[in-house]
């Protein structure tokens, strides 16, 4: 039996009543970019400081974040998921725990996920600061500490604007894959865009319709990362160092 295509599902009312199935696709959309954004900032600033901290002279301040960052880093991210929605409640204080538990499901489901694609990013990205400092010659430290400088404020305006600028490329690869890795929250039940997709299906029995839109969905979010991120290397390329011209 040859398979019937139909296009026209998108426009179809979805079996809630109150939208169409690309209604119901448009929603899961949203859920996707503002999750992943919100994961994005925490990973950014988290991952920040931690991989500052591994390049401190404290033994005990770098050790602490190579913890954090093994920790993070090799225990796969689905095991994560599912310790952030369903073993941190019960760890919590009991009224803390029992108010996250009665809070509205969606956004029990929205803030297990926002914590656990953030942190298990920031991992990633703490090892790219790492290397990024690391990689710079070890006389802009010094130069700064000549000048005058304390060793926070050498970080600030000496080595990490000089990192930033040398690993933007991973980290653009970092920040299209939370879009990519925002996907495993479906399995906790949060209406994001393969969620969603996978209702259409049930609903439809229509699953090529559905997975070729959501495919054109992820590469425009990817297509429009990588354009504003090329743009940001640009901008702030230097010219006669790493990556200038």
């Amino acid at each position: 039996m040859s398979y019937q295509w139909n296009w026209g599902v998108f426009l179809q009312p979805s079996a809630s009543g109150d939208d169409t199935y690309l209604g119901w696709l448009f929603t899961g959309l949203k859920w996707t970019v503002t999750l992943s954004l919100s994961a994005w900032v925490i990973a950014l600033i988290v991952g920040s400081i931690f991989g500052v901290l591994r390049t401190v002279p404290n033994r005990w301040l770098s050790g602490f974040a190579t913890c954090y960052v093994e920790a993070f880093r090799n225990v796969p991210l689905l095991v994560q998921l599912f310790s952030w929605y369903f073993v941190l409640p019960e760890l919590l204080p009991a009224a803390l725990g029992t108010a996250f538990k009665q809070s509205n499901p969606l956004w029990q489901q929205f803030f297990a996920a926002m914590l656990c694609l953030g942190l298990f990013t920031s991992a990633r990205v703490a090892e790219q600061v790492r290397s990024g400092i690391n990689s710079l010659p070890r006389g802009q430290r010094a130069a700064g500490l000549a000048m005058g400088f304390t060793l926070p404020q050498t970080y600030r305006y000496v080595l990490l604007p000089m990192s930033y600028r040398i690993i933007l490329p991973p980290l653009t690869s970092e920040f299209l894959n939370i879009f990519k890795n925002s996907a495993v929250a479906t399995t906790i039940g949060l209406i994001e865009l393969s969620r969603q997709a996978q209702q259409l299906v049930d609903y439809t029995a229509q699953p090529y319709e559905a997975f070729i839109a959501v495919t054109v969905m992820y590469l425009l979010i990817n297509v429009t990362v990588m354009f504003l991120m090329r743009r940001l290397e640009n901008k702030v390329r230097i010219p006669g160092f790493i990556g200038g011209k």
